[in-house]
């Protein structure tokens, strides 16, 4: 990297600006990972980690290029080529760390649960992963420390899918639902990254379009519609504070 720029000081969460346009200087991107709701990026010496919140857009551009949501830019980065990498949040919520490890900017690093489209995350483990585990299903697949990154919308899309309610009791599965629901997290996580995630508010795509997943929701946002199974009208209720879509009838509330 040939430089950095800032003009919010609560966007750097660490080191200080300062610091970290010392450090980041001469640095190579050399991969690009998540892990949960993270995007961390392996420099020569330093991960570079970003926390987009909701609204965060990282971005490639030429220097000297105005992009629209250049009016939201509070970090940028100088990339050897001539182009920057450049973060836009309108909220400034988002945060920028460098740092050698992602436990030194997040307390929870290490309790952060499997990642739920890794192979070595099996129908068995979360079987096992489930045991013991009360309160309502929704909350827990929203909980970052039992499966990483399924957030507000896939776990609703995910609970559709499996024929769950997203007030049903964890330990109230039996062993097929269980695994059921482990299909439906992985079937609707995959299906999000194939259309490219979700636009129904701030988010695009790093070229600026929109992503087309919120075009084949079956549940997320769709109250008051009918359901695409059954026919019966869609009801929205909150489950751990989140806005939370459900069929009464596809997903009956057992007890």
């Amino acid at each position: 990297m040939t430089g950095f720029w800032y003009d919010w000081p609560r966007t750097i969460g660490a080191p200080s600006p300062d610091d970290l346009a010392n450090r980041v200087l001469g640095q190579t991107v050399e991969r690009i990972d998540r892990r949960a709701k993270y995007i961390v990026c392996s420099l020569t010496h330093d991960l570079l980690i970003v926390h987009l919140k909701m609204t965060g857009r990282l971005y490639v551009a030429p220097a000297g290029a105005t992009l629209p949501d250049d009016r939201w830019v509070h970090a940028k980065f100088g990339l050897d080529d001539g182009r920057e990498l450049r973060f836009s949040d309108a909220r400034k919520f988002g945060k920028v760390y460098l740092a050698r490890t992602l436990a030194e900017v997040s307390a929870g690093a290490a309790k952060l649960g499997p990642e739920p489209l890794d192979d070595s995350f099996t129908p068995a483990h979360f079987l096992e992963r489930l045991r013991g585990r009360g309160g309502a299903l929704k909350a827990l697949l929203l909980d970052q420390s039992f499966i990483a990154g399924v957030g507000n919308i896939y776990a609703d899309e995910a609970l559709f899918r499996a024929g769950l309610h997203p007030l049903r009791k964890a330990n109230s599965l039996s062993d097929d639902e269980a695994v059921r629901l482990y299909y439906t997290i992985r079937e609707a996580l995959t299906l999000g990254l194939d259309h490219e995630g979700a636009t129904i508010g701030w988010y695009r795509k790093p070229d600026g379009s929109m992503g087309e997943s919120q075009l084949h929701f079956l549940a997320y946002g769709r109250d008051g519609q009918p359901c695409v199974v059954c026919g019966t009208i869609l009801h929205k209720t909150r489950v751990a504070q989140r806005g939370t879509h459900f069929c009464p009838v596809c997903q009956p509330l057992l007890e």
